[in-house]
């Protein structure tokens, strides 16, 4: 099996999202798996997408056929069925919006009401990601609310650039489905489907809380061990901050130990495995 390398490379960044601790750089180990195991035509599911960067690789790539984009955040849902079937409505939109301390304002207040309309919503997710500290959607925005700091908050707002990522979202609708569902809940869907894999992302065990809306706590995370275990044998692979206590669930599970650079409020280097299902594991 092809090694883990964690690498500052843009090749193959394609989502609109930024996301502390994303896993795009996966996409050359997740394409070796697929070929190594034969799989065809394959369905590839993040029941915890987030930015979903390896599965838009994939497709984009054409090393899948179909993705399935699942998140139980419903701001980020929002997002993604905005952006991927009202692409021309939510381009217009990056255009038109001035990237302002003033604008910043008005879409945290609107990604704050979970009553605002699902593209509105959604559009106010985006305009977050892209303008706060990391990507962070309960975060400040980059340079403060001063605009003080070395950059300011247009810094990662390439308007042409988003653009045209969403556009090449629209290209591809057709084989991208997108669900606002609890992940443990999807899995039990996908899990004994041919031709199928699945990339879990659960929220970190230790500092969930702080990075995630919907993030779990231990009963969820002892909940989908139990299934997947349960489920050894179906094409799946996830990975979590090494932490021994989400070690101890999957015991006779092949783990892998890898490094990942984070840039949530710091730049640090964290510690993860990857857990394996045993028909991943020669």
């Amino acid at each position: 099996m092809q090694k883990i390398t964690h690498k500052r490379n843009q090749k193959f960044h394609y989502s609109p999202l930024r996301y502390p601790g994303g896993k795009t750089f996966l996409f050359p180990f997740f394409d070796n798996v697929i070929k190594e195991n034969g799989l065809e035509k394959v369905t590839y599911v993040e029941p915890f997408a987030g930015g979903a960067g390896a599965a838009l690789a994939l497709l984009f790539l054409e090393k899948v056929d179909h993705i399935v984009i699942n998140d139980l955040d419903k701001a980020i849902y929002s997002f993604w069925r905005s952006a991927i079937f009202d692409s021309a409505k939510f381009i217009k939109k990056i255009h038109s919006t001035p990237i302002t301390i003033k604008e910043w304002k008005k879409q945290k207040a609107i990604y704050s009401d979970a009553r605002a309309p699902r593209f509105e919503r959604g559009f106010a997710t985006f305009f977050l990601n892209r303008t706060n500290v990391s990507g962070i959607l309960d975060g400040g925005p980059i340079g403060g609310v001063k605009q003080k700091g070395n950059y300011k908050i247009d810094a990662r707002f390439n308007k042409e650039r988003l653009a045209e990522r969403i556009h090449q979202l629209s290209l591809y609708k057709n084989r991208i489905s997108v669900f606002n569902r609890d992940g443990l809940d999807l899995i039990k869907d996908y899990l004994n489907k041919k031709n199928t894999f699945i990339y879990l992302d659960p929220p970190y065990f230790e500092k969930g809380a702080t990075l995630y809306l919907n993030h779990y706590k231990k009963d969820n995370h002892e909940a989908l061990a139990n299934q997947l275990n349960k489920n050894a044998d179906a094409f799946w692979l996830l990975t979590y901050d090494n932490k021994k206590e989400i070690k101890s669930l999957y015991p006779d599970r092949r783990i892998i130990n890898f490094t990942l650079n984070y840039n949530a409020y710091e730049s640090r280097k964290g510690r993860e495995v990857m857990i394996l299902s045993d028909a991943l594991a020669g």
